[in-house]
């Protein structure tokens, strides 16, 4: 700390929680716990607008965003999805669309898909309106724990003028950045998984006809998949998610590394002949980590800062509302009761550890030439094409309505392996051996403080 560090100096600056991160989970925990009468501090380290990826949302983020009071707005900026669709890249066979409207859930038909810079600005803004006292271009340095009295927060302004807080609780909703994970150690590497992503915003991109314009494309290819999200200015996000030994064979620039290995899956390519790049191409690895725990003596993580497995189903977002709307109740008690709250704590971590230990299987397996040829080959028989469908629309907390098709989903997963054979294996075997495999060729603002870390 310099000689520049601001103490607080009146009640004003000591809060009931102060929040990490001003992206979707902390900024939609801000909110719900300002409209229960804390007073909450949320710091954000960029300034909105500010670039960031995952543009696909699910139709279970919908009733949050009605809550939160924003569904108009987000309507207004967003594109229509109807559903997510999925093709091999080396085969004529026709795109399988998994259409919302055939979830058990039927009640959100539909999705959007958003640049995130709007989405976010749209979550932070509503969340200052709502008193919240949020600040931008603050980054958190240190939290100091004080047991039986306010915690201090150390943060540096973009002008270098370092900062404290008070805080009685704190929320890390920090993102990949998992401040309060690596400072507890609480973050693990995901032995299961691991995948690094190459991406870029382009224009003209040939598009699905009709009310399918707004489907998220997936497809797959030798090295990984692919995205394709449509968004509403006729821009299409495109996006290679890899193995990654396969992106640390890049030698030429990202932007060139995306055309090459575009030009190795036909389907996207063919989508593609006459597109240009609007923006830089961007890289980000590791995507995969998870933590200990959720909670502890007055703070929780919430969202990509407790854990992040892939992008591929779209849940980031959905898992990091979800985790804000439920964990804003176990705070709220918190505050009110501490000896109280404990309970509501563990059901929080557990209900989202089930979320997230659904979706982990299907993205464990998902290039497996198994799951695959499932995806390609849906069964309108016994529950199982509407469990998948709600797993794609983000319904993943345990449901009774789907537990006994996923289970049936799972068994004829696993029969369906054993008679791929050596193809089975094989592809068993790349995954496991590029969980030890780590790519720091990533972009991102958060892939180089996580190098400078």
């Amino acid at each position: 700390m310099n000689s520049e560090t601001q103490f607080p100096s009146s009640p004003d600056d000591c809060s009931d929680a102060l929040v990490i991160g001003g992206g979707p989970a902390g900024t939609t925990i801000a909110t719900l716990l300002k409209e229960k009468g804390w007073r909450i501090t949320l710091l954000e380290q960029d300034h909105h607008p500010r670039f960031h990826i995952g543009e696909s949302l699910l139709p279970m983020n919908l009733p949050i965003l009605q809550r939160l009071g924003v569904l108009e707005a987000v309507r207004n900026i967003g594109m229509i999805k109807y559903a997510a669709e999925f093709t091999p890249g080396h085969s004529d066979q026709p795109c399988q669309p998994f259409y919302f409207s055939n979830a058990f859930d039927r009640t959100h038909p539909y999705a959007f898909q958003v640049r995130r810079s709007e989405f976010d600005e749209i979550l932070f803004r509503n969340c200052v309106s709502k008193g919240v006292d949020a600040h931008e271009g603050v980054r958190v340095r240190d939290v100091t724990f004080r047991p039986g009295q306010t915690h201090l927060v150390a943060a540096v302004d973009d002008k270098g003028v370092a900062r404290n807080w008070e805080t009685r609780f704190i929320i890390d909703a920090s993102g990949r950045d998992t401040v309060l994970a690596r400072k507890l150690r609480l973050k693990r590497k995901n032995n299961e998984h691991q995948s690094a992503a190459l991406f870029g915003h382009f224009a003209k991109v040939l598009r699905r006809p009709g009310r399918d314009e707004g489907n998220i494309s997936i497809y797959w290819f030798e090295h990984g998949w692919f995205w394709m999200i449509p968004l509403r200015d006729g821009v299409m996000s495109v996006g290679a998610v890899c193995w990654p030994e396969y992106l640390k064979t890049r030698t030429t620039s990202p932007e060139d590394f995306l055309w090459q290995t575009i030009r190795l899956c036909p389907r996207v390519a063919e989508r593609m002949q006459t597109a240009q790049l609007v923006d830089k191409v961007r890289a980000t690895g590791n995507y995969s980590y998870t933590s200990e725990r959720m909670y502890g003596d007055d703070f929780i993580l919430v969202g990509d800062a407790f854990a992040f497995i892939d992008p591929v189903f779209s849940t980031g977002v959905m898992l990091a509302m979800t985790g804000a709307l439920i964990g804003a109740d176990a705070v709220d008690a918190h505050l009110r009761d501490p000896a109280s709250s404990r309970q509501l704590f563990e059901q929080y971590q557990q209900r989202m550890r089930r979320g997230i230990r659904t979706v982990s299987w299907f993205i464990y397996r998902f290039t497996s030439p198994a799951m695959q040829s499932l995806f390609m080959a849906p069964r309108p028989i016994f529950g199982l094409q509407q469990a998948v469908t709600s797993i794609l629309a983000g319904d993943l907390f345990g449901s009774n309505r789907f537990g006994v098709p996923l289970a049936l989903f799972r068994a004829i997963f696993y029969l369906t392996f054993a008679r791929n054979g050596s193809r089975a294996w094989q592809s068993y075997r790349r995954r496991k051996r590029n969980v030890g495999i780590e790519f720091r060729g990533g972009t991102l603002p958060e892939d180089q403080r996580a190098l400078n870390d």
